[in-house]
């Protein structure tokens, strides 16, 4: 156990050891009676104009942790209790191994724990392993075919892998310690687990995917890679089998954790009775800058300063029951071309853990609910994303280019002509037209009125010659497999849908601690595998 010290801001020159100072003399305590010390978390604050660094400091006290903080009474003084280890605690026998379907953070961490605890887990992976998804995904980069199951959608380590590896999360869930831990001891940089907000790179999670994924193996489990699962079998209202593209595989308890594009398995799953609903989402464009004006944006006369790191935002503002805000924000990273069906353009953005390219950019998205769907049914968000996806490949020149506007002719629903001091870095290449048009029409007029509002909370960000790349269209799924308190499927005991594909996360680190959650439900019911 141990005390957390938040909110010590000090000078953007001062030394970690001046935190802890600070923190200990705040308690009232000498440094006798500190055990250890270390920053917990840190952060940069700019308000008012001035820069500081922004601590949390946590203290082990040789005396008594919990009587201090309540002498004190402090609201920036909290007790810190030792987040628990998972442990199998069930009696109940399973007649075959838990089944893991998918390969992203849901079902990397869940498959993991469960592993951990001696259940032997069977992971299925639509994809390739990493070195293989490395080769497609720089194939269709550089201009080759898609491969509609290996790709930055589908292989090991999920959409997340291709990403930039951001762990900022608002779910406030304990676990995130443990995924932390789990990625620090696989390789992370050890910065994850004090900076407010960590992220690993792409080039570094990549490793650190691998690694688990071997550990997993290492302790009794086995990853079957390009095995989809096309179906299931259940009797008597039970799991009984998965029907998949390796044959018929008897199990009766399996994770659901196939991602938010697994098109295909959720219309089989539809058709074969698992309930489901359509949920909100959101689309829209990916905004590009150059890093340098979002770092002078942000930190006007500090930009420069040694130990700063890269300029990130988040932007939002709501209208009504519409939102549009910035997601995925890649500090120096590039856009990628992420589509996962043929005939189709989708972008995400990426960066390395340098984060040191020329651009920055971030998704800029606009929500999306089921009452915006001709068709209610659970699928509508799915045909809504396709039909964009469609038209985008159509305006990028068939050949999965991506359509292209400078911001200020966006701004006056004029297509562009030429670019300025920012260069697309979406890799197949590209058409200049007018993203208006590709937009639903609620979308488009939302992301107008919000682009210069933007701009005055941040300098910079509504520049004529910002690039916005269309489409994007995968923020997070648009269903959601219903599942009960339980997190079994209502109708098929034995199932659990897991994760951002079934609609109950968003981001690599919810969904790791949605699929450990996943693992603690089998963990108290059954018993390990002898």
């Amino acid at each position: 156990m141990s005390i957390i010290i938040s909110g010590i801001k000090c000078s953007y020159q001062s030394l970690d050891s001046d935190a802890i100072g600070t923190a200990v003399r705040l308690c009232g305590l000498d440094k006798n009676q500190v055990r250890s010390a270390h920053v917990h978390k840190l952060s940069f604050d700019l308000r008012r104009g001035a820069l500081h660094k922004v601590y949390s400091v946590e203290l082990e006290l040789e005396g008594d942790e919990q009587a201090l903080c309540e002498r004190l009474a402090r609201p920036d003084v909290r007790l810190r209790g030792i987040v628990p280890e998972p442990r199998a605690t069930g009696n109940r026998a399973l007649a075959h191994p838990p089944v893991v379907c998918g390969l992203g953070p849901a079902g990397l961490f869940c498959a993991l724990l469960l592993a951990e605890q001696g259940y032997r887990p069977i992971v299925l992976e639509r994809g390739g392993p990493m070195d293989e998804r490395d080769r497609a995904v720089d194939l269709f980069f550089s201009g080759g075919a898609l491969d509609v199951d290996t790709n930055i959608q589908f292989g090991e380590g999920g959409a997340g892998a291709y990403s930039d590896g951001k762990l900022t999360t608002r779910i406030g869930d304990a676990r995130c310690e443990l995924v932390l831990r789990r990625l620090r001891a696989h390789g992370a940089p050890a910065e994850i687990m004090t900076r407010a907000h960590p992220h690993i790179g792409t080039d570094i999670l990549k490793d650190v995917v691998v690694s688990i994924r071997r550990k997993i193996t290492e302790l009794g489990g086995t990853v079957l890679f390009h095995t989809t699962v096309s179906g299931l079998v259940s009797r008597s209202g039970h799991l009984a089998a998965l029907r998949t593209s390796g044959g018929e595989l008897p199990c009766s308890i399996a994770v659901l954790a196939i991602g938010h594009s697994a098109r295909d398995t959720f219309e089989q799953l539809h058709r074969q009775g698992v309930p489901m609903q359509a949920k909100p989402f959101s689309v829209g464009v990916r905004i590009e800058h150059r890093q340098e004006t979002i770092d002078r944006g942000l930190y006007g006369r500090y930009t420069g300063t040694p130990g700063l790191p890269p300029g990130e935002y988040f932007l939002s503002r709501r209208i009504g029951d519409r939102g549009c805000y910035s997601f995925c924000m890649c500090p120096g990273g590039t856009v990628v071309a992420a589509a996962s069906e043929e005939g189709m353009v989708v972008t995400n953005g990426m960066s390395l853990h340098a984060r040191d390219g020329v651009n920055a950019n971030a998704a800029l998205a606009v929500s999306v609910t089921p009452d915006d769907f001709a068709d209610a049914g659970p699928l509508a968000g799915v045909d809504f994303q396709r039909k964009l996806e469609r038209a985008a490949f159509e305006a990028g020149g068939r050949n999965y280019g991506a359509p292209v506007q400078c911001v200020g002719d966006f701004l006056r629903g004029q297509s562009s002509r030429r670019l300025g001091s920012v260069q697309p870095t979406y890799p197949r290449g590209w058409t200049l037209t007018d993203l208006n048009p590709l937009l639903p029409p609620f979308a488009a007029e939302l992301l107008r009125e919000s682009i210069p509002i933007f701009g005055k909370k941040m300098p910079g960000f509504d520049a004529d010659d910002a690039v916005l790349t269309g489409l994007e269209t995968r923020t997070s799924s648009p269903v959601r497999i219903v599942r009960q308190d339980t997190l079994y499927s209502p109708e098929l005991s034995g199932l659990i849908p897991c994760g951002e594909g079934a609609g109950y996360a968003g981001g690599i680190m919810s969904a790791a601690v949605d699929g450990i959650r996943a693992a603690e439900q089998i963990m108290c019911e059954y018993a390990p595998l002898e």
